[in-house]
């Protein structure tokens, strides 16, 4: 079989944005998440809980189930990276991984609102989650050899592009065809598709068998396309040993290397509260703004629209500035919108009072929605190309498992900090408030990273 073309291999490597994002965007944001937090409380009012509580109930539920699948990639993650760095294989862990990915969510089919079955669901998405975070760790290290230092700027970026199509076309898909609102009908106004049963939310929860059937597709050209570089490998037991010692090594002279440890820092509080603020804004608008999940979905389409235009044009930016300032400026920007989420309710937006059945907080929440999106894709891919400047160009995939392993240390504090403080107050928008105060850390910490990377002074 011939070579594929360099041209190919950059096509097949975005392609895996492509057939993970609509994990991100239809599971983990605009349809399976709110129809949990809807199930949840249905259960939970049924139970005898007063509705604020129920609501509050549902995003913390939602959020330890986080937490447990963020443990464990955080564990885990470098430990792996570090691991194939000494084998030089990742194809084999990204066919590993990709497996329990789509297990995990074809599982989510079992979520029938009859008997619902919360903890079943929970395992199954955390299956799910745990394998599209555990195939990006070994995808990310490929980046590297796909061009220059200057070109994978422009590369990630159009990934991520990339990726937010594929997100928009299987969120249309789902809205038009299957998902189906408290009448039974999807957004054209008709039944779910293939018979799929309404009254069981059959259209809602072919969500989980559509977004592994999306990947197991998608991921055809990856698989075909993209080549590992030509490297001696070691035997699995022995790259097992010299990769937990080297990891050892790495993690004792990690706080010696300040700003590859500033930006591991950085991007642990600012990439999680992004996480964050997607995980639990669809959840947020279902009960703030009594939402439906097609409501939901059409603002996941507009989110998912900015940051495809967006992100194509910050790869562009990150290729001529560099990842730093576009990270700083998409900082102050998320921060200033999730200020602005917090004065959206039913009755008011910032601070001023509306009428009854007043469209304005619709409004405003779909315009929050669109900045959001716009911005999110180009701080994610940035924050991808800057983890390969301040990584070790031989350690790749173990800054990257120390790149998810940051992600994840707030993965599952996010989450945990949202669902106490929603427990602790039993209001849904106060339990957002702890995403504001780790944006700001990571902006903080951004002050101690060297735009270029690592000196080599630092790794001696």
């Amino acid at each position: 079989m011939a070579e594929p073309s360099h041209r190919k291999r950059i096509w097949g490597w975005m392609m895996y944005d492509w057939a993970t994002q609509p994990f991100h965007t239809l599971i983990l944001t605009f349809i399976f998440g709110p129809y949990f937090a809807e199930q949840v409380i249905a259960s939970l009012t049924a139970g005898g809980m007063d509705a604020a509580h129920a609501k509050a109930e549902a995003q913390s539920i939602w959020g330890y189930g986080l937490t447990v699948a963020g443990l464990t990639i955080a564990i885990f993650a470098p430990i792996l990276g570090s691991i194939a760095d000494e084998n030089k294989r990742r194809m084999p862990w990204i066919w590993l991984f990709s497996s329990l990915y789509v297990v995990g969510s074809a599982g989510l089919w079992l979520a029938s609102p009859v008997d619902f079955p919360t903890l079943w669901v929970l395992i199954f998405f955390g299956l799910g989650l745990i394998g599209v975070e555990f195939t990006t760790i070994f995808t990310n290290a490929l980046l590297p050899a796909l061009g220059t230092r200057e070109e994978i700027g422009k590369i990630s970026g159009n990934g991520w592009a990339w990726g937010y199509v594929g997100g928009i076309i299987a969120l249309v898909i789902m809205l038009l065809l299957f998902a189906e609102n408290a009448s039974g009908v999807t957004l054209l106004g008709s039944v779910p598709l293939f018979g799929l049963d309404p009254e069981t939310r059959e259209g809602t929860r072919f969500v989980g068998p559509f977004v592994a059937l999306w990947f197991v597709i998608s991921m055809v050209p990856f698989f075909l396309w993209v080549r590992e570089p030509k490297a001696t490998s070691l035997p699995m037991g022995r790259a097992v040993r010299k990769g937990l010692s080297d990891l050892i090594k790495t993690l004792k002279t990690l706080p010696k290397r300040q700003s590859l440890f500033a930006y591991l820092g950085a991007s642990m509080f600012y990439r999680d509260a992004l996480n964050g603020v997607f995980t639990f804004g669809g959840i947020y608008a279902l009960g703030a703004l009594e939402w439906s999940v097609v409501q939901i979905g059409v603002f996941g389409i507009l989110a998912a629209f900015t940051g495809a235009v967006f992100t194509y044009f910050g790869g562009l930016a990150d290729q001529k500035f560099g990842p730093k300032p576009v990270i700083i400026f998409c900082i102050l920007v998320l921060v200033s919108v999730c200020l602005v989420i917090l004065t959206i309710t039913r009755e008011s937006v910032l601070f001023m009072v509306v009428e009854a059945g007043s469209k304005l907080p619709d409004i405003a929440f779909y315009i929050c929605g669109a900045v959001l999106g716009a911005v999110s894709g180009v701080i994610q891919s940035a924050s991808r190309t800057m983890m390969v400047r301040q990584a070790d160009p031989e350690r790749m995939t173990e800054a990257f498992g120390l790149f998810a392993l940051s992600g994840k240390a707030t993965t599952f504090l996010a989450p945990a900090l949202i669902a106490l403080v929603s427990d602790l107050s039993n209001s849904q928008r106060l339990g957002i408030t702890p995403l504001i105060a780790l944006f700001i850390l990571g902006l903080v910490l951004l002050a101690w990273v060297n735009p270029e990377g690592t000196k080599v002074s630092e790794n001696a």
